[in-house]
């Protein structure tokens, strides 16, 4: 798959925490995300963090640091996006998803040879 010079991002914000029918959360996000053929996504784990209710996530705190925030973001075209958005609807219960227009500077499909 090959992406255009223009983008769009894509951007999840949830707690490593959250579920999804036993697995967590971003896991079920990304795998949808490859079911639909999305050109790609990556799941960051930050290190310290708080959401809409103020409470401090961080590794530093033995009692939170299993809820650590995650971040997971998807780079494709608008169309192809759209097709995830009904599923983020459904199963993201608390959490930020933002979007914004990116400009595409490099991007080479897994069927080419690394140089």
């Amino acid at each position: 798959m090959k992406l255009p010079g223009e983008g769009r991002l894509l951007r999840i914000f949830i707690g490593e925490s959250d579920r999804e029918d036993g697995r967590p959360l971003y896991e079920a996000i990304v795998l949808k995300a490859r079911e639909l053929n999305l050109a790609g996504a990556t799941v960051l784990r930050g290190i310290m963090g708080f959401g809409a209710d103020s409470r401090m996530h961080t590794a530093k705190l033995l009692e939170l640091s299993e809820d650590l925030p995650v971040i997971i973001e998807i780079v494709d075209v608008k169309e192809n996006l759209d097709k995830l958005m009904p599923f983020l609807d459904e199963h993201v219960k608390e959490g930020l998803i933002t979007l914004e227009d990116v400009k595409v500077i490099k991007y080479r499909a897994s069927s080419q040879s690394p140089s």
